[in-house]
């Protein structure tokens, strides 16, 4: 390893990594912390309305031992619940961070990691991005297969992308009730971001409602759960209101708009984009976002010229015009920015430099030295494979760049 390793920028790189088992663990803290409240609340309730009989001479013996075993009872109930969950899901949280930051500890030391320690952690990286991959593209068995052949189960996160799927699965059958259930299990960090998903989740349910022409249940689920957004969707519920006098077969644009399906496949695009915000996951597959990084290094645009395509190229991948693998990849980077200008040589995809400099035909076709010389050597002549013009090798002239 004789290149200085960045490590600011490979731990910048996995925030997620540690993000998403750190937002499990917080909701299971609010969960918490909800079920301490609500018992709590109603042991002081209890404890307090015993008080106040005592105090005016109202409490008999047995009604306070009740009262005083009921309260006992929901602290304990309290104190079980707590314990299952620390059990069930905090615990296996805790357990999940710690092997992670375990896993970037590695490299997150004042002393560079050993090739061979790199080599390794690198490695384990890869299998991380290439589930990563499985999990996005829907290729789930594949990815759990390579999670437990590389035993990495803790440093991928199947669980959520399970949960990703079935709720999404249940928006493509037309369905809001898995991806509300998530919304209120959520809904103070969605109000923080000032998503906007579950009020489009609620229009959704009640376009579905004037769909089916239920006129009664649509205006009461509107007054329900509709009417609370006034505030800030004022116009889009003012619009939904009059949808009921219009049929789903109505040509009228704004409400044939709000009829059209396609509204279930932008639901399954926020919901997407609202989890991955709330995880801080990245909306492209983590293997893409590192071959990005060094495909933009290499595109140029001769790479999409049949004409000058370099088969040592890997952007130059293609079908006849058409992009593939590597090339239809990098058509979403930008091009290569060099300060200094590289040439390759047509004929062995080599560059061109003082040591390999480049020679040109008396026609200006620019070839490398290396190649000209191997062809001359065998041939006794040079030929030009553009044009097919055979010259004497001392005919070539070396081509100056400046």
């Amino acid at each position: 390893m004789n290149q200085k390793l960045n490590i600011e920028a490979i731990l910048a790189f996995e925030q997620p990594f540690v993000r998403v088992p750190y937002e499990n663990y917080r909701k299971i803290f609010r969960i918490s912390q909800k079920s301490i409240e609500k018992e709590l609340a109603s042991v002081q309730s209890s404890a307090s309305e015993l008080a106040s009989r005592a105090a005016a001479g109202e409490a008999d013996t047995e009604g306070a031992l009740a009262s005083l075993e009921g309260m006992i009872a929901r602290v304990e109930n309290l104190k079980q619940k707590l314990a299952d969950l620390q059990e069930t899901a905090a615990k296996p949280t805790l357990d999940v961070m710690r092997e992670r930051l375990n896993h970037l500890a590695l490299i997150d030391t004042n002393d560079a990691p050993n090739p061979s320690e790199f080599t390794r952690w690198a490695d384990t990286r890869l299998d991380r991005w290439i589930v990563d991959w499985c999990l996005r593209t829907a290729k789930e068995r594949t990815a759990k297969q390579i999670a437990e052949e590389k035993h990495i189960e803790t440093l991928v996160d199947i669980e959520l992308f399970t949960d990703i799927r079935r709720i999404e699965s249940a928006l493509a059958r037309h369905s809001c009730t898995e991806a509300l259930s998530w919304c209120s299990e959520n809904k103070a960090a969605l109000r923080k971001v000032k998503s906007t998903l579950e009020f489009d989740l609620r229009l959704q349910e009640y376009i579905e409602l004037s769909r089916a022409r239920k006129s009664a249940e649509a205006i009461t689920y509107l007054n329900k759960y509709l009417s609370q957004w006034h505030e800030t969707h004022f116009p889009q519920i003012s619009q939904a209101s009059a949808l009921l006098a219009f049929p789903p077969t109505t040509s009228c644009g704004p409400y044939r708009r709000l009829y059209d399906q396609s509204r279930w496949h932008n639901l399954i695009r926020s919901f997407r984009m609202a989890i991955y915000n709330l995880n801080t996951i990245p909306t492209e597959p983590l293997l893409h976002l590192a071959l990005y990084a060094g495909l933009v290094a290499l595109k140029l645009p001769a790479c999409y010229n049949p004409a000058t395509k370099n088969v040592d190229c890997p952007v130059c991948e293609s079908s006849g015009d058409t992009p593939l693998g590597l090339g239809k990849l990098a058509e979403e980077v930008p091009f290569s920015h060099h300060s200094n200008s590289t040439i390759v040589c047509r004929i062995t995809g080599k560059i061109m430099n003082e040591d390999n400099p480049p020679m040109a035909f008396p026609n200006g076709n620019v070839y490398s030295r290396e190649a000209l010389e191997e062809m001359a050597t065998k041939n006794g002549s040079v030929t030009c494979p553009r044009t097919g013009q055979t010259v004497n090798f001392a005919e070539l002239k070396k081509v100056f760049i400046s």
